[in-house]
């Protein structure tokens, strides 16, 4: 049975950082995390073509 009540309401001013330090550390979570991809990656690449080389 449907009510008359409106959704509820999920303000969005929570999401944006609120000041310039709490926007670098995020900005700088950001880049770290990228970074540690970027490595993971490399190293990935790098083992395969070891293994490639280890198998000729």
């Amino acid at each position: 049975m449907p009510t008359e009540t409106p959704p509820p309401y999920f303000p969005q001013t929570s999401l944006s950082p609120g000041d310039v330090k709490t926007a670098r550390k995020m900005r700088l979570a950001f880049y770290g995390c990228g970074l540690l991809l970027l490595l993971a990656l490399a190293g990935a690449i790098l083992g395969v073509v070891y293994l490639v080389r280890s198998l000729t």
